[in-house]
C-alpha cells in the first residue's frame, strides 16, 4: 500500500519537472498523510498543480464521511464502483520524491523510505473525484461551492479528492510490503493521463526502474511530524 509519502523539492523544480505551475502556495511535505490537501496534476488540466484531499470520495456517495479511499488496487480498479468512473475519466499524477513502507520488528514497526536511487522526482498514478453533498432546500435556496484547504470540504462544500493506485511490489519493495504505489516513468505520465485503455492498463505493474529503500526515523510514524527530522536514520 501507500499510506505516507513526501514532496519537499523546491517548487520551481517540481514545476520544471512536470511542466506545470502551482495554483497555490506550495509548502514542502516530509510526511504527507491521508486527509491532507496535497498536490496533483489532473488529466483535465495538466498545466496546473492543484491541491486535493488524499482519500477519494466517490461522486455518488450520500455522505462523504462513509468513504476516503487512500489506495485503489490496480487489479480491480476498472471494476469497482468506487473507482471505475474515475479510472475512465479522471486520472491524475501524484508528484513525489519518496514514499514510506513499514516492516515489523521485535521493537515495533520500522519505517523505510523508498526513493529513486538518484533522488529525482517521480509521479505515482492516481485517480480523482469531485463530491458534492445532496442539495438541500433552505430559506435561501440551494447552497454549495468551495473546495481546497487543509481541511478540504466541510459538510456543505464541494470536495475534490484523490487516491493512489497500488500494485504488486518491485524487487526493491517486496521485502517491506506486499503492495506498492504504481510509480510511472516520466515517459509514461502522458499515457496515464490521456492514453487509450490498453496502454493505461500496461502501466499498472511494479515499477521496473531504479528504486532503493533505507530505514528512517520512527518519527515518521506520527503524521504530526512533518519536518526533515523524519528522514534521519533510526537512532
Amino acid at each position: 500500500m501507500c499510506g505516507r509519502y513526501s514532496l519537499f523539492a523546491p517548487p520551481g523544480d517540481v514545476e520544471e519537472r512536470f511542466d506545470a505551475t502551482f495554483d497555490y502556495d506550495f509548502e514542502p511535505r516530509y510526511n504527507a498523510a491521508p486527509r491532507q490537501a496535497l498536490p496533483v496534476i489532473t488529466s483535465e488540466d495538466p498545466g496546473a498543480i492543484q491541491r486535493m484531499e488524499w482519500g477519494l470520495v466517490p461522486s455518488w456517495a450520500d455522505d462523504r464521511s462513509d468513504f476516503g479511499f487512500i489506495n485503489a488496487r490496480a487489479e480491480t480498479v476498472e471494476e469497482k464502483a468506487s473507482f471505475g468512473d474515475a479510472y475512465e475519466r479522471r486520472r491524475c499524477l501524484v508528484p513525489a520524491d519518496g514514499f514510506y513502507e513499514w516492516t515489523e520488528t521485535e521493537s515495533g514497526k520500522q519505517p523505510y523510505r523508498v526513493e529513486r536511487t538518484d533522488g529525482s522526482l517521480f509521479a505515482m498514478a492516481g485517480l480523482y473525484e469531485r463530491w458534492e453533498p445532496p442539495q438541500r432546500q433552505t430559506g435561501l435556496g440551494e447552497f454549495g461551492g468551495g473546495s481546497g484547504g487543509d481541511d478540504a470540504g466541510g459538510s456543505g462544500d464541494v470536495v475534490e479528492t484523490f487516491t493512489i493506485v497500488t500494485t504488486e511490489p518491485s524487487d526493491d519493495v517486496a521485502p517491506l510490503h506486499h503492495r506498492m504505489a504504481v510509480v510511472l516513468a516520466e515517459s509514461e505520465e502522458e499515457t496515464w493521463l490521456h492514453g487509450d485503455p490498453a496502454a493505461r492498463r500496461e502501466l499498472l505493474r511494479p515499477y521496473p526502474g531504479d528504486l532503493s529503500a533505507r530505514p528512517v526515523s520512527r518519527a515518521v510514524n506520527d503524521p504530526g511530524n512533518d519536518s526533515p527530522s523524519v528522514l534521519a536514520p533510526p537512532g
